[in-house]
């Protein structure tokens, strides 16, 4: 299995420049991609799925900023 096509919490938080905590409340709140366990107590996200979910909010985000710019 290669490593770099799942990311860990701890990834994610540095990723975010959030705490790990962070991340779990986040995934509760159905504000991150699901989860994949690939092991027992071991969960990781797909990076795809990631990269997708950061894509979309930067896409949400120049469209919130550009209907807030427009007159």
């Amino acid at each position: 299995m290669n490593s770099k096509l799942f990311l860990s919490d701890k990834d994610l938080a540095a990723r975010y420049g959030v705490t790990r905590a962070t991340i779990w409340r986040w995934l509760a709140e159905g504000r991150l991609p699901e989860t994949v366990h690939i092991g027992p107590n071991t969960t990781r996200w797909k990076k795809s799925s990631i990269e997708e979910h950061d894509s979309r909010l930067e896409l949400a985000t120049r469209s919130a900023k550009t209907a807030k710019a427009a007159p």
